[in-house]
């Protein structure tokens, strides 16, 4: 069974910084793209970075020279660098990853439980 557990989030004031992390355990042959996505409440769930097993990475917009998406693929572990965190970026964030189990195994998409952030103004 793959776990994805996610860590980092809590209340920040606008204009700091949090850190969240996301460690994979369990049975895994590979880990391909890993992202991490955020849901306000009353929205559908965005996407806000995303980062190749060969370190690529794309951002939201409006994400884009605040938020650092990286991972280290010997500890499994893909992290989300937020700074000058603003409110609008209050939401809960989720990470993502596509992970193969075995060789003879379909890639399956996997969430974690979901970390809250919240900035307050």
């Amino acid at each position: 069974q793959v776990q994805l557990v996610e860590s980092g989030g809590g209340l920040v004031q606008a204009g700091g910084s949090l850190r969240l992390s996301c460690a994979a355990s369990g049975s895994m042959f590979r880990i391909y793209d890993m992202a991490w996505y955020r849901q306000a409440p009353g929205k559908q769930r965005e996407l806000v970075a995303a980062i190749t097993s060969g370190g690529s990475t794309n951002y939201q917009d409006s994400v884009k020279g605040r938020f650092t998406i990286s991972r280290d693929n010997a500890k499994n572990t893909v992290y989300l660098q937020m700074n000058s965190l603003k409110p609008e970026d209050t939401a809960v964030y989720y990470c993502n990853a596509a992970i193969r189990r075995a060789l003879v195994v379909n890639t399956g998409n996997y969430w974690g439980q979901g970390t809250q952030v919240t900035v307050s103004s």
